[in-house]
C-alpha cells in the first residue's frame, strides 16, 4: 500500500513514520511518498526516517520527490500536511495581529483567518489533482485550518478526504484518566469544530462519568484543562471545552500574556526548527537524535502562554508525546483493512449538527469501516456553544468564498464577523497588513 505524504519535509512527519514501524500486519503501508517543494528539507526528513528504520527489515521504502503529480499518482492515502507560507508565514500572521491588539494564533482569531486565506487555495488545487490522478485515494488532512481546509477540499473530494487533529483524543484521554478509566474502553462525548468544541460526556460501560469529575474540585485541578480553565468555569458550562477555546473565554489575558512574551510561538518554532534543519542536514550528525531533541522542547513549551497566564504549571510527561500519527494510523487501519473503529474526525456534518447545513464540516466521533467515515448521532449543543460554532463556522464559509472569488471585501468580512475580531475598521487594516506581507494573499483586490 502506498502512502503519500504532502509536506514530507515537515518537522511532524517522523512521527508517521515511527507509527508506520510498528505495524506489521497484513495490508500496511509498505511504501511511503514524500513530497515537500522544499529538497532541503526533504532530505533532512529523509535522513531521520532512514535512521528510524535502521535495524527493522519490513520497514516502508521511503522516496522524495519535489514534483507534486509524480508524488499523488498510484497512491492509496494521501496525508495532507502543508504548511502555505512556512513558519516565516506563522510568525506574521501573530506579529501582525498582536500588534493591532487582537489574538495572531495560527487557527483561531485573525491569525486562523490569515492563514486560511493563503492555504485554501492551495488545499483546492490540491483536491482537483488527487481527484485527477488519484480518484481512488483516501485523503487525511493535517493541515490548519484542519475544519476550514477539509471543508475546501471536501468540495472537489467529497467524503473521501477526512479532517484529523489531536486535541480532542489527548482531552479524552486526559479526562478518563483522571476518572480511572481506560480511553480504549471509553466513549468521547465530543461536539464541535476543528478546535472549538466540548466533552459532554465520557461514557464507560453506559455510564457518564463527567458529572463525577465535575462534582469534584480535586479531580478537576489535576488535569490541564481543569487547571487552564478553572473548576468553577467548567462546572458552569457542565463541559470541558478543547484547550483552544481558552482563547475565547479569558481573550484579554491570552492577548495580554502574548503581547508580553518574548516571542510569539511561530517565531520560536521558526527558528528552532531552522536549526534543527542546519544541524539535521551535518552527515556527521545523527538527524534521528537531534529531530528528538528538538521534539521534546516543542512540545513542553506547547501554549506555555495561555498556561502561565491562567497559572496551569507544567504540561503532563504524558501529554508531550503528540498522538496526530496515532489517530491517522488508526485511521487508515479501519479504511484499508475495514477494521471499525470510533474516532474523533473532522467531516461533513450530514444531520450531526441541526444548526448547519449538510456540507458543512464538524468535528465529532464518526464510525469508520471500509467506506469511510460515518458521523454518529449528536444531542443539540446548548444555546452559548452553538452561537460560538454558528458565528464561526460563518467567518469560515466567509473565507472559502473569498479564497474562490478573490474578493477583499468578502475577505474583510470574514475578518469583521469573528468574534475575536471587534471592528470593522480593523479588519480592513488587517486585510492590507497581511496583503501586504504575504505574496500568497495577493489575488485579493
Amino acid at each position: 500500500m502506498r502512502l503519500t505524504i504532502l509536506g514530507g519535509g515537515g518537522f511532524r512527519v517522523p512521527l508517521v513514520y515511527g507509527a508506520l514501524l510498528t505495524d506489521h500486519a497484513e495490508g500496511r503501508v509498505t511504501e511511503v511518498v514524500l513530497h515537500d517543494p522544499d529538497a532541503r528539507r526533504l532530505r533532512a526528513v529523509t535522513r531521520v526516517l532512514a535512521e528510524q528504520a535502521a535495524g527493522i527489515p519490513d520497514a516502508p521504502g521511503v522516496t522524495a520527490t519535489t514534483d507534486l503529480d509524480e508524488a499523488l499518482r498510484g497512491a492509496d492515502f494521501v496525508f495532507s500536511a502543508i504548511r502555505v507560507g512556512g513558519l516565516a508565514g506563522r510568525a506574521d500572521d501573530e506579529r501582525i495581529a498582536l500588534a493591532e491588539g487582537v489574538l495572531g494564533q495560527e487557527t483561531v482569531g485573525a491569525g486562523g483567518i490569515a492563514y486560511g486565506l493563503r492555504t485554501v487555495p492551495v488545499a483546492v488545487d490540491i483536491a482537483r489533482r488527487v481527484a485527477r490522478l488519484a480518484p481512488d485515494a483516501w485523503v487525511i488532512n493535517f493541515t490548519n485550518p484542519a475544519g476550514l481546509v477539509t471543508e475546501a477540499m471536501s468540495r472537489h473530494l467529497g467524503d473521501r478526504v477526512i479532517g484529523i487533529c489531536d486535541s480532542p483524543v489527548g482531552l479524552g484521554r486526559r479526562i478518563a484518566r483522571v476518572l480511572g478509566a481506560d480511553p480504549k474502553e471509553a466513549f468521547v462525548d465530543y461536539v464541535g469544530l476543528n478546535h472549538l468544541g466540548w466533552v459532554r460526556g465520557l461514557r464507560v460501560a453506559g455510564r457518564d462519568e463527567l458529572p463525577r469529575l465535575l462534582a469534584d474540585p480535586a479531580l478537576l485541578g489535576s488535569f490541564e484543562e481543569g487547571r487552564l480553565f478553572g473548576a468553577d468555569w467548567l462546572r458552569s458550562l457542565g463541559a470541558v471545552p478543547n484547550e483552544y477555546l481558552h482563547y475565547y473565554y479569558f481573550n484579554r489575558e491570552t492577548v495580554r500574556a502574548y503581547r508580553e512574551a518574548a516571542q510569539t510561538r511561530g517565531a520560536f518554532l521558526r527558528d528552532q526548527q531552522a536549526r534543527f534543519y542546519e544541524e539535521a542536514g551535518d552527515p556527521g550528525v545523527s538527524a534521528l537524535r537531534a529531530w528528538d531533541r528538538t521534539r521534546a522542547e516543542r512540545e513542553a513549551t506547547y501554549m506555555a502562554e495561555n498556561r502561565e497566564s491562567a497559572g496551569a504549571g507544567e504540561r503532563e510527561e504524558e501529554d508531550l508525546s503528540g498522538g496526530y500519527e496515532k489517530v491517522a494510523l488508526a485511521l487508515m487501519r479501519a479504511i484499508a483493512r475495514d477494521e471499525r473503529a470510533t474516532l474523533i474526525l473532522n467531516v461533513r456534518n450530514r444531520s450531526t449538527l441541526r444548526v448547519l447545513d449538510a456540507d458543512a464540516v464538524v468535528e465529532v466521533p464518526c464510525l469508520v469501516d471500509a467506506n469511510g467515515a460515518h458521523p454518529l448521532a449528536a444531542d443539540p449543543l446548548p444555546g452559548h456553544a452553538t452561537g460560538l460554532v454558528c458565528a464561526v463556522k460563518g467567518v469560515e464559509r466567509e473565507v472559502l468564498s473569498a479564497a474562490e472569488s478573490g474578493s477583499r471585501a468578502t475577505a474583510v468580512k470574514a475578518f469583521a464577523l469573528h468574534p475575536l475580531v471587534d471592528s470593522v475598521n480593523l479588519a480592513r487594516r488587517l486585510v492590507d497588513e497581511y496583503r501586504a506581507a504575504h505574496p500568497g494573499l495577493g489575488y485579493l483586490e
